[in-house]
């Protein structure tokens, strides 16, 4: 799960992390009370989706009167900002980001995530922070440092003193910079995150470092423990379809392709969907329906993948273990019914009792494309999206 900007900050403030003052706004009504309350006479706004190059894309401005932030706030809220992270749809603006200005003198990058090869949390550093930090790692790749901190001795000094060095930091901001690598590694660790990004990360005119932006995400998986957490989920970021499986407990992931696949198994879904690309088709989407397959969760299924205008026609892979074959394909029928499918059905099962799946399919009523074959059912699917 990812979290806003103002979120990440929120977090950072409660890790005694530097952040900079700021008022996070829904309505472009209280902006100017967001800047009187913060005071100073130049602020910088922010609109707040889950995806970077906000600033290159016209989210993030210089504003030096309370007017240009209602503006800026009226320009963005219920718009949709398209950067080069987002599809062309972009995402859409709930809120707006108001703080103070930081006076910067030096532009840092920071990082951590989780290696899962050393089992370590991994920090990437840099001394060239910034809205070009990609183009860093493609061309100076000498000017990045990866930091993995051993998680029985997460007060060791010396990795944060290792980062100091390649971020170029003085005697001073060291000694700045190593509790700050101790309260991000508590952070990490005690929010379940999977993901920490600072950039930048500046050294302001102080001399003193500070945090100007948060990334985080979250492991979706820790979630429950972290119920403080899950109230920051904010749905209007996510793909509507992508939401609306995961309430009912189904993994699914939009693509660009115009054949529906609904497999059960993470495994058997990408194996179907290579199986499609080998024969010239396109997927339009990934779909779990995990291992019990009811007619509930196949009904669920099949109309999330149909909400999506540019399916096609919709391929169906079940493999039976637990749950006989004869059992999915009553449940496939009936969803078929219960949906009022418009669209070419094909259908393949296999496992357990797969041969009486197949009789109740091929004895339905309805226009179904029943194969045994997965490479013929899905060059059959490719036929059929043409």
């Amino acid at each position: 799960m990812n979290l806003h900007e103002y979120q990440g900050k929120f977090l950072f403030a409660q890790y005694n992390l530097p952040v900079s003052k700021g008022k996070v706004i829904f309505n472009a009504s209280d902006a100017e009370d967001a800047c009187n309350e913060i005071g100073g006479s130049k602020w910088v706004a922010k609109a707040q989706v889950h995806a970077g190059g906000r600033g290159k894309a016209g989210g993030v401005e210089l504003i030096d009167s309370a007017e240009l932030a209602t503006k800026f706030a009226e320009k963005w809220l219920g718009k949709r900002l398209v950067t080069y992270q987002t599809d062309e749809n972009g995402q859409l603006v709930n809120s707006i980001l108001i703080e103070e200005c930081t006076d910067i003198s030096k532009e840092l990058y920071l990082s951590a995530v989780i290696d899962r090869d050393s089992q370590k949390i991994v920090f990437i550093g840099s001394s060239e922070g910034g809205v070009n930090i990609e183009d860093v790692a493609k061309n100076s790749p000498e000017k990045i440092i990866y930091q993995g901190i051993d998680l029985d001795n997460l007060n060791n000094q010396e990795d944060a003193i290792s980062i100091a060095k390649v971020l170029r930091l003085d005697d001073v901001q060291t000694k700045q910079f190593i509790p700050m690598i101790e309260n991000l590694l508590r952070l990490f660790v005690e929010k379940d995150l999977s993901l920490l990004e600072i950039n930048p990360l500046v050294i302001n005119k102080n001399g003193d470092l500070h945090c100007l932006d948060a990334k985080i995400n979250i492991d979706s998986n820790a979630l429950y423990r972290q119920p403080d957490l899950q109230e920051m989920y904010d749905e209007s970021q996510e793909d509507p379809q992508e939401a609306e499986a995961a309430k009912s407990d189904l993994s699914y992931v939009s693509l660009d392709g115009n054949i529906g696949c609904m497999v059960n198994g993470a495994g058997l879904a990408m194996g179907t969907m290579d199986t499609i690309k080998f024969f010239g088709g396109n997927p339009a989407n990934f779909l779990d329906v995990g291992g019990t397959a009811t007619q509930e969760r196949v009904t669920k299924a099949f109309k999330i993948i149909l909400k999506d205008p540019e399916v096609k026609v919709v391929l169906v892979n079940i493999f039976g273990g637990i749950v006989r074959c004869d059992l999915i394909a009553e449940g496939v029928v009936a969803a078929i019914k219960e949906v009022d499918i418009k669209i070419p059905v094909v259908v393949r099962l296999e496992g357990n009792s797969a041969d009486l799946g197949a009789a109740i399919l091929s004895k339905a009523n309805i226009a179904i494309h029943s194969i045994n074959n997965l490479e013929e059912a899905a060059n059959k699917a490719v036929e059929l999206a043409k």
